[in-house]
């Protein structure tokens, strides 16, 4: 829905010149809503005949949008103009959030529900820790008095909670590095000038 908007904003931006050619903006929705927002905003403003400053315009957002498709620091290709002069000084003010490695709440996710601290989600460590420990010792305690199948069956569990336990914290470590990025890029969007918010 997100990328639909990213189009239809340039559709209203190109305006009468969009309308010589429907079936280059046709495209170019298609593909913004198969998820190529930036390929999509291109499209449209390579396609339509538009006035000098919503071209240039056009070209900042096409800039931005492929710079948050590939989680970039910079914008690669951005146009001359007042956008770009207020996309640099922004940029030179506000440095991009730190990401932080996802591996290391995985390890300490080895121990579980630490992985889940480790990243300030106590209830979710706290979940976790009540999803494996107790199949641990079950498993331990099946083993300690030689019961076949029944060790193999707890073991099999807690092998897939403990992985699951491992790749959750993994996950919201990941999550939360797009998360910074995607707050950091949105302000970018507004200090640039350009209108309608894309996300």
């Amino acid at each position: 829905m997100k990328r639909l908007f990213v189009a239809l904003w340039c559709l209203g931006c190109v305006g009468a010149g969009a309308q010589e050619d429907g079936g280059a903006v046709y495209r170019a929705l298609i593909e913004a809503a198969r998820g190529g927002s930036a390929q999509g905003v291109c499209r449209v403003a390579e396609a339509a005949k538009v006035e000098a400053h919503w071209a240039r315009r056009i070209r900042t957002a096409c800039a931005l949008l492929r710079m948050r498709d590939a989680q970039a620091l910079q914008p690669a290709g951005l146009a001359d103009g007042p956008e770009a002069v207020l996309v640099q000084r922004w940029l030179a003010a506000h440095p991009a959030p730190a990401r932080s490695s996802p591996w290391v709440p995985a390890l300490l996710s080895l121990v579980p529900g630490l992985g889940h601290l480790y990243l300030g989600r106590g209830r979710d460590a706290l979940v976790a820790a009540l999803l494996v420990w107790p199949m641990l010792a079950l498993t331990l305690w099946a083993w300690i008095r030689r019961m076949g199948p029944v060790v193999v069956f707890f073991g099999g569990i807690t092998a897939w909670l403990w992985s699951g336990v491992i790749f959750s914290a993994y996950a919201l470590a990941m999550r939360g590095n797009l998360e910074d990025y995607l707050a950091w890029w949105r302000a970018l969007w507004q200090a640039s000038g350009l209108p309608g918010t894309p996300w």
